[in-house]
């Protein structure tokens, strides 16, 4: 497809877009100082402020690249965000930002950095951004993305496929209530346990992540299945006011969106009803929006909510043309 656009239309493309990372740096900011406020401590700008200058930089980059290139914007993100977490927060801080370390903390009342991590990207956060942590900052899908399998164009698994991450969160909860409880075992900040816990956890995750991707031909398998952090995600995130919305005049059903999709979300027959993307698999990565040839698909800020899951199965999925 032709990248070329003319001036006025790239001005106005530029100003449309520029609108939503303005406000995901804005919330950062705003998140950054109340902590630093409420806290005195300097590292919540710092911490927070980065965070929101990578998600901020990320997308108004996305804004001028060409059509081909555009995934690159969420891609800077994804290592700016994801190797600080991981790397300087997890392996030189020693603080276990997996899921147990989330429910370990919360035990030993630390307002730790996971609670807060947390708080602020999986509990809370997706009532502003939907799940667009695991599109732009997860560092399990920064690995991932990597691979060649970005099309899962087979569809996604059906019945009890979709089940193994609450089995997952479930476990997780398990083990440290067991922990906890029978065994009195207490992590503390920034000690060896919580590396060897961080260190483990991320193996093990990428580990199975790179089995999935390749034995199911899809980087995203992972996210899909055993990703236990979708549990917390998925309350709040079907009132999340950043959306796709879809032009109803414009589409033409095509299919390209779908196809695009690496959440296998029938983006098509959102637009088709003049609806905006209400699935909770959605990780606003904007693929749909780049491929639609009509430019019938845009990201929005508004709220609503509601409970439409269409997504396509294996059973579902239409053969690639």
């Amino acid at each position: 497809m032709n990248d070329r656009t003319t001036p006025a239309d790239t001005r106005r493309f530029k100003l449309s877009k520029l609108v939503i990372p303005a406000v995901m740096t804005a919330a950062f900011w705003a998140i950054a100082v109340l902590f630093w406020r409420l806290s005195g401590h300097w590292f919540f700008l710092v911490n927070f402020g980065y965070i929101g200058l990578s998600v901020g930089f990320g997308m108004a980059l996305y804004t001028p690249l060409p059509r081909r290139r555009k995934p690159w914007g969420r891609r800077i993100t994804q290592f700016l965000v994801g190797a600080y977490m991981l790397g300087l927060l997890g392996l030189v801080a020693r603080e276990n930002m997996q899921l147990e370390g989330f429910f370990h903390f919360l035990l030993a009342g630390f307002f730790a950095g996971a609670v807060i991590h947390y708080t602020v990207a999986k509990l809370l956060g997706p009532l502003l951004f939907g799940r667009a942590w695991c599109g732009w900052a997860c560092w399990t899908a920064m690995v991932l993305d990597l691979l060649p399998f970005k099309r899962n164009q087979a569809g996604r698994l059906p019945g009890p496929w979709g089940l193994l991450r609450y089995l997952h969160f479930s476990l997780s909860l398990v083990v440290v209530l067991v922990l906890w409880f029978v065994f009195r075992y207490q992590v503390r900040t920034n000690d060896i346990h919580s590396l060897y816990w961080l260190a483990v956890g991320n193996v093990i995750y990428h580990g199975v992540g790179i089995l999935l991707a390749v034995a199911l031909r899809d980087n995203r398998a992972f996210c899909k299945y055993v990703c236990p952090i979708p549990t917390l995600q998925k309350v709040l995130s079907r009132f999340a006011l950043l959306k796709i919305s879809g032009n109803r005049d414009k589409c033409t059903e095509c299919g390209a969106c779908a196809r695009a999709c690496p959440m296998d979300i029938r983006v098509h027959e959102y637009a088709a009803r003049a609806r905006r993307v209400l699935s909770t698999e959605c990780i606003q990565c904007f693929e749909c929006e780049n491929v639609c040839p009509r430019g019938a698909l845009r990201t929005t800020f508004r709220f609503d909510g509601g409970n439409s899951e269409l997504i396509r199965t294996r059973r579902t999925a239409e053969p690639e043309p």
